[in-house]
């Protein structure tokens, strides 16, 4: 995906910066205010950039207020299935908010990217996706394949009675983010793959079960639990992890407010 980086301030300018480096077709956009030597290309004003080159890239990151960016694109829209994805991360870099072509544009997977690379969290509004109940945390060794992460997933959310459907997100630990296996399982499956930071396991208060091999390999209490619990909202888990193989699951439910 070709990607535009936008950025109205020297915060989110360093949010970006390690976004493109990352993000490999990717250009980045500072505006003329922010300070310091950089490669990227200057602009005056948001809303003619945006017009300028709205529909030369597929997907858009604004590191800049909601409202700003919403005036800035706005004129530009066309049609849903042909717009580009738009994601607005904050300049703290704690959200990234799918804001425009969840489905169609690709927002909702560019948001969960972003938010894997910066540490956020990612926020997806699209009914279809929010209403979704299940996170499925996952832990595996190095170089597992695919095929044995998919029927260790199926497997454990027969057992909790839960169906593939339902589920919102695969995660696991930052330490697995170039897991090979995992990221094609996540493909196959069709279900958006989160990584959760290292340091939020580490000090996380939720109920998990630790393991010290586990501590061994990969210097954390444990992974397929913390991974399930945290990537959710008002989670809990509905199956605690299950060994399979070199695949570790564990499958967590979470509550709604208006359902509780």
């Amino acid at each position: 995906m070709k990607i535009a980086l936008i950025s109205l301030s020297p915060e989110g300018a360093d949010l970006l910066r390690g976004l493109a480096a990352s993000l490999i077709e990717s250009r980045l956009f500072l505006h003329e205010s922010v300070p310091g030597p950089s490669p990227a290309q200057r602009f005056r004003s948001i809303l003619a950039l945006s017009r300028e080159i709205f529909h030369e890239f597929e997907g858009f990151v604004y590191a800049a207020p909601c409202g700003v960016v919403v005036r800035a694109v706005s004129p530009n829209l066309r049609d849903k299935r042909t717009d580009p994805a738009v994601v607005v991360v904050d300049a703290g870099g704690r959200f990234a908010i799918s804001l425009l072509g969840g489905h169609e544009g690709g927002a909702n997977d560019l948001a969960i990217t972003v938010s894997n690379l910066l540490g956020a969290e990612p926020v997806i509004t699209t009914t279809t996706e929010a209403l979704k109940p299940i996170v499925v945390g996952i832990g595996c060794r190095r170089e597992t394949e695919a095929f044995q992460i998919v029927t260790a997933v199926k497997d454990a959310l027969r057992r909790a009675g839960a169906e593939l459907s339902q589920v919102r997100l695969l995660a696991s630990a930052d330490v697995k983010a170039k897991e090979k296996g995992l990221a094609q399982a996540a493909r196959e499956m069709g279900v958006p793959l989160r990584f959760i930071p290292s340091e939020e396991i580490r000090t996380s208060v939720k109920p998990f079960t630790r393991s010290g091999f586990v501590q061994k390999k990969v210097n954390l209490p444990a992974v397929a639990e913390p991974a399930a619990l945290l990537a959710g909202r008002r989670t809990r888990l509905i199956l605690p992890k299950v060994n399979y193989r070199g695949v570790t699951v564990a499958v967590a439910r979470e509550s709604f407010s208006w359902s509780e």
